[in-house]
C-alpha cells in the first residue's frame, strides 16, 4: 500500500503492484467493483504487473469491504463519484506519471466501470481508458470531453446495466467523434470476475471465454495505446 496525493492537496491510499522492470512501465489505474479493494482487484493488479505494467489501486471506501451485496450497495451509493472520478482517480493517474510511467491508462469493473467512464472525461492526463460491464447515469456522461480512445466489454444479459443502455452510451461516442471499441459478450454482470459464481447471487456468472477473449482484447488494447 501507498499514499498519493490528490490534485486537492488530500492523501488517498491504494495498492501498487509493479513489474519486473519498472524502468518506463507505463501504468495502469485499475477501479474497484463495488466489493471494494478486495483480494480479486488485487489480483488484477498483479496480472497487469507480470504484463509489464505499473498496476495502481486507490482504495475508494477508505479500508471498507463489503462480504454482502447489501453492505456493498451501501458503500456504493455513499461514494461520491464525481469526487472519487476527478480525486482519487485523477490522482492516481497523475502519481504514476509523476513516478516514471510516461502513459497512464484507466480500467474498471462494474462500479469501476462506470467510474472509468466518467474518468474518460474528467481526467486529462489520462492516456485510454478500458471499461468492463458498467456506466453512470448518462446524463452525466461528457463525451465532448473523452479525448483518448476506450475500449469496453459488455455482458447482453447484464440485470445491472443493460445493453440498451449501452447502445445509448454508444451513440453519445459516435456523436462526439470518441474512438472507442465496444464489444458485447454473450454472458452476465461480472463475467470476468472467476469469484462471481461464489457469491450466491443469480445475476453474476463467471464466463471463462468471454473472459479470456477480453482480457486478449484488453492486453492488445494496452499495448496499442500506452506502449511508448
Amino acid at each position: 500500500m501507498i499514499t498519493f496525493q490528490r490534485p486537492d492537496g488530500k492523501s488517498s491510499s491504494a495498492y501498487l503492484a509493479e513489474p519486473v522492470d519498472v524502468k518506463n512501465a507505463p501504468g495502469v489505474v485499475v477501479i474497484q467493483e463495488w466489493w471494494g479493494l478486495d483480494d480479486e482487484i488485487k489480483n488484477v493488479a498483479n496480472r497487469l504487473a507480470k504484463a509489464g505494467y505499473r498496476a495502481l489501486v486507490p482504495d475508494l471506501y477508505r479500508g471498507k469491504l463489503a462480504i454482502e451485496a447489501n453492505e456493498a450497495e451501501h458503500l456504493m451509493n455513499d461514494l461520491n463519484f464525481g469526487d472519487a472520478a476527478s480525486q482519487d482517480i485523477r490522482g492516481a493517474v497523475q502519481y504514476l506519471k509523476a513516478t516514471g510511467s510516461s502513459k497512464v491508462g484507466v480500467t474498471g469493473f462494474c462500479m469501476g466501470g462506470a467510474l472509468t467512464v466518467l474518468s474518460a472525461g474528467l481526467v486529462p492526463e489520462c492516456d485510454g481508458t478500458v471499461v468492463w460491464y458498467g456506466y453512470p447515469p448518462l446524463e452525466y456522461v461528457d463525451a465532448s470531453a473523452m479525448k483518448k480512445p476506450m475500449l469496453a466489454h459488455w455482458a447482453l444479459h447484464d440485470d445491472f446495466f443493460s445493453i440498451a443502455g449501452v447502445d445509448q452510451l454508444e451513440e453519445k461516442l459516435k456523436a462526439s467523434g470518441v474512438t472507442y471499441d465496444f464489444q458485447r459478450y454473450e454472458a452476465k454482470h461480472a463475467f470476468a470476475n472467476p469469484k462471481s459464481d461464489a457469491r450466491g447471487l443469480p445475476p453474476l456468472q463467471y464466463n471463462s471465454a468471454a473472459a479470456d477473449l477480453a482480457w486478449d482484447r484488453t492486453m492488445t488494447f494496452l499495448k496499442n495505446t500506452l506502449a511508448s
